[in-house]
């Protein structure tokens, strides 16, 4: 039960402290009561918390707007506003969408399907679901979802396509290029995690990947969504994950630390020539109709402009090559315990997947919980972690220091050798 935190750690009803190892899923940036976001919110309080943007318009989100765009891949000029990760998704689906729809060229408006990728995760809302490749999230709730055209997963350690790293040439990537050749004039948009595909296990995208995907939607004239919710914000060692290629997607979805882990807010960003899509008079009924009850809710702005300012500050990107690999040296000491099979990481996230035959790859029982028991001892010994599965997963606010990454490494090695008697 957690009632407090300061810093990087947690604070529970007993006062006993947890390192917060999973950044409170994924989003808290630069710890718990950070000064300046703290202050950033209060003083928004002695104005206002919040005003609609349907007839009105709220400073602190144009600022926002504003801000994000001068930091952003180049060509990414518009902001719309919603809630949360899954919602950003959401609107970027559904503006591909209408976007061909509104287009001149009646050729080009059959173009109504998606490609993404298996494995993948995109958030919880119906559209979101659709584009999301995960079983286990996602099977039951198939008959609300429309078709989608589904690449492999580029997951290396369990290739979809029998590949091993040594006879492997990016076949993930060839197989989807060959899908967008045979159907790629129907495809609105493919939808992609860029760096790692977070709740599929931190499987990390191979090296050009994400370049390889931008050329071949170039090539075939379909939209490209990345989906930088977990990603984005720094967590790639860049602010966003696709400068690591070079890439400049058509739509940049955003949330988690776009606050510094404080409120929800996402943004969806877009290039000006799909803003110009939805322009004309209202009889012409190109609106985007498309609103949430919070967009541009004036806290959340204000905690996401003190967060970029903490950004340019404190220099945060600067710092961040060396945290990444630190945490890199740390993370490879685990990778000779038996019943670690893989170590997979993308700046300050990693996923270190615990198997019951390193040669076979064969993995535990889900009965046997081993990747929560190991979670349950780390917070035994006070880092709060929480795993997926059988992958345990590392992904600390960016204001971790070496010590504490240590720390945090340590007390997965320990919980690791505790958990797994019968092989270490």
């Amino acid at each position: 039960m957690i009632v407090a935190g300061e810093g990087n750690y947690l604070i529970d009803a007993e006062g006993k402290r947890y390192l917060d190892g999973v950044s409170s899923i994924w989003c808290n940036t630069f710890g718990h009561r950070k000064k300046e976001i703290d202050e950033a919110i209060k003083d928004q309080l002695d104005r206002i918390a919040h005003s609609t943007f349907l007839g009105n318009s709220g400073d602190r989100a144009v600022e926002l707007a504003h801000r994000l765009v001068e930091i952003a891949p180049d060509g990414l000029t518009r902001v719309f506003y919603s809630d949360n990760g899954s919602t950003s998704v959401e609107i970027a689906v559904k503006m591909a969408l209408q976007y061909w729809q509104q287009q001149d060229d009646e050729s080009q408006r059959g173009r109504k399907r998606f490609v993404a990728f298996g494995n993948a995760y995109h958030g919880d809302t119906v559209g979101s679901v659709s584009v999301g490749g995960i079983d286990l999230f996602h099977q039951r709730f198939g008959p609300l979802l429309f078709d989608v055209i589904r690449s492999p997963s580029p997951y290396c350690y369990r290739c979809p396509l029998g590949k091993t790293p040594d006879t492997c040439e990016i076949d993930c990537l060839t197989e989807f290029e060959n899908l967008m050749n045979e159907c790629g004039n129907e495809v609105a948009a493919v939808v992609l995690e860029p760096g790692f595909q977070g709740a599929g296990g931190i499987v990390t995208l191979p090296s050009g990947f994400l370049r390889g995907v931008r050329e071949i939607c170039d090539r075939t004239g379909a939209l490209l969504i990345l989906d930088e919710v977990a990603a984005g914000m720094g967590r790639s060692g860049r602010m966003f994950a696709c400068e690591t290629e070079e890439v400049v997607p058509d739509f940049l979805c955003i949330a988690k630390g776009l606050t510094g882990g404080y409120l929800p807010l996402a943004a969806t960003l877009a290039k000006e020539e799909i803003f110009e899509a939805f322009l004309g008079p209202p009889e012409e009924g190109k609106t985007f109709f498309h609103g949430h009850t919070y967009t541009g809710n004036a806290l959340g702005a204000a905690a996401a402009i003190a967060t970029l300012d903490l950004f340019e500050r404190e220099k945060v990107i600067d710092q961040l090559p060396g945290k990444i690999k630190f945490l890199r040296k740390e993370s490879e000491r685990l990778k000779d315990l038996p019943s670690v099979g893989d170590i997979r990481q993308f700046g300050l996230a990693v996923g270190i997947e615990l198997v019951k035959d390193k040669k076979t790859k064969e993995p535990y029982p889900a009965s046997e919980r081993r990747g929560m028991k190991v979670c349950q001892h780390a917070i035994s010994n006070g880092v709060f972690l929480r795993p997926l599965g059988d992958v345990i997963i590392l992904m600390p606010p960016l204001s971790i220091t070496e010590e504490e990454i240590r720390t945090l490494v340590s007390v997965v090695e320990s919980g690791v050798r505790a958990e797994s008697p019968d092989t270490c």
